[in-house]
């Protein structure tokens, strides 16, 4: 447990938690730091392109079998399937907006990086193997959310109809083509492809991140000041309650598709996870009315430390159990 608790606090105080940190700072303390618009949207579309193409390369590397497949299968199922739930719980503990809970559901559809990999780091200090390419399935649950949370609001702006068209505007949407777009290419160049860009989505990855979540701290901390009390008790518990859920129905898929223990682990920490990278970069193109300060709050500040500090352990102790190790 120390050891855990160690890691989770290294996190915590990693650089591009804290480029968060400093924007929400900023803001709220009324500084006139700010990041153009057209900057902030050139590091959205860096960061979808990178994530989808070192995804697809992942894929590539370990070639096509049942297993990935299957995987695959459960991480697309999990994405597009967990908005739903999250949306229906938040309509019903809360008094959020349908576009705000939208907004929110679509990032706990999708998936946190960090978390996937602070789990992984702690699987392999503990000595139990996992299956490589989980972060192929990682990548695959970024779009899926997107288009769940697009369906939820277009279909409610619709008056409950899904007009004809309406799926073709979705899957058409500007981030999520360019999410499964640069997956494609990516499966398609393989580990070649990779090699060659990679002085431009390997090494300055982590460095934009940096600055996005820096402008992103900026809008949430804008977004808090202008909308106090947007999160009532209600959407906290609603933070520490729905990773419980997603990880819960992750292990059982896990298990049902016959992965690793330290593969049921991952599976339950994307399926708990809130994304704060490429689901916060399309609400902003695809939701720009939604309220930043309400998912980024719930997703950094509430979900994002719970899974680092309690969540992982406990995944890990319910993996041991139902799956053995």
């Amino acid at each position: 447990m120390t050891e855990i608790l160690s890691l989770a606090g290294s996190n915590l105080a990693s650089p591009i938690i804290l480029c968060f940190a400093l924007g929400l700072a900023a803001a709220l303390a009324r500084s006139d730091l700010s990041i153009p618009e057209a900057v902030a949207k050139g590091m959205s579309i860096y960061l979808l392109f990178a994530i989808g193409f070192k995804g697809g390369a992942s894929v590539a590397s370990h070639g096509i079998d049942g297993t990935l497949l299957k995987a695959l299968a459960a991480g697309i199922f999990l994405s597009f399937s967990l908005p739903f739930i999250a949306f229906a719980f938040l309509r019903t503990i809360t008094g959020m907006s349908r576009l705000d809970a939208a907004a929110v559901a679509a990032h706990y559809g999708s998936i946190s990086i960090v978390t996937f990999v602070a789990a992984t780091s702690i699987l392999e200090g503990r000595g139990i193997p996992s299956e490589g390419y989980m972060v192929a399935v990682a990548a695959a649950m970024e779009a899926p959310a997107i288009l769940s949370a697009l369906w939820l609001v277009a279909r409610s702006d619709k008056g409950g109809q899904m007009e004809p068209g309406l799926l073709r505007e979705i899957l058409l949407n500007g981030s999520i083509v360019l999410l499964v777009g640069s997956f494609a290419i990516g499966t398609v160049t393989g580990e070649q492809g990779l090699a060659e860009i990679a002085p431009f989505i390997v090494a300055p990855f982590k460095g934009v991140l940096c600055l996005f979540l820096l402008d992103m701290g900026l809008v949430a901390g804008r977004g808090l000041r202008q909308s106090k009390g947007a999160l009532g008790s209600s959407a906290v518990v609603f933070g520490v309650t729905m990773p419980v859920m997603g990880a819960a129905i992750g292990l059982g898929l896990g298990a049902m598709i016959g992965l690793s223990m330290g593969g049921v682990v991952l599976l339950m920490v994307l399926a708990a996870s809130a994304s704060y990278i490429a689901v916060p970069a399309a609400m902003r193109v695809a939701l720009p009315e939604a309220n930043p300060s309400v998912y980024l709050t719930l997703s950094l500040g509430v979900t994002f430390p719970f899974n680092l500090t309690l969540g992982i352990p406990l995944y890990v102790a319910l993996a041991t159990m139902f799956i053995g190790g």
